[in-house]
């Protein structure tokens, strides 16, 4: 009896366990083929919407300009405990002007964005310990880190 609850609990463990890697995709999927899907200068609003949806984020200084986003991430391997690796991130810009039809279309994937080069620069600070800004921040700070007073009732 004791063998038989043995190999129904081995076979029950082992026909759970996969050996396919978990892959997570966050935002609109496959945007790349559906990206090729569109004409710049022939599509509109409406064939964008009902091909891709709402846009996932859109300019705050123009309304016209719309992000599609797509991130694929997956599983490294059993032995890093959960730890996932970026495999798409795909970003889809819409540019629409005013009567409502495509005008401008890019398409970045991750290698795209690997290439961008960021000022390594530091900031300097603008102030000294004799300036009126700085003074003026330490007395808010030694307000604020000062002990409470006990009202008298």
């Amino acid at each position: 009896m004791k063998k038989i609850f043995f190999y129904i609990l081995i076979s029950i463990l082992i026909t759970n366990c996969s050996l396919n890697k978990v892959s997570n995709t966050h935002g609109v999927k496959l945007l790349e083929g559906k990206a090729k899907k569109i004409i710049v200068g022939k599509s509109n609003k409406n064939d964008i919407l009902s091909l891709f949806g709402p846009p996932s984020v859109k300019s705050t200084f123009d309304n016209n300009l719309w992000f599609y986003i797509e991130r694929k991430k997956k599983s490294k391997s059993i032995f890093m405990l959960g730890a996932k690796k970026t495999v798409d991130n795909n970003v889809l810009a819409l540019k629409i002007n005013d009567r409502g039809i495509l005008s401008e279309k890019d398409f970045f994937t991750i290698d795209d964005m690997q290439k961008i080069n960021f000022d390594k620069s530091n900031t300097l600070k603008s102030y000294d310990k004799n300036s009126y800004l700085f003074n003026v921040l330490t007395s808010l700070r030694e307000k604020i880190n000062s002990p409470t007073r006990k009202k008298k009732k």
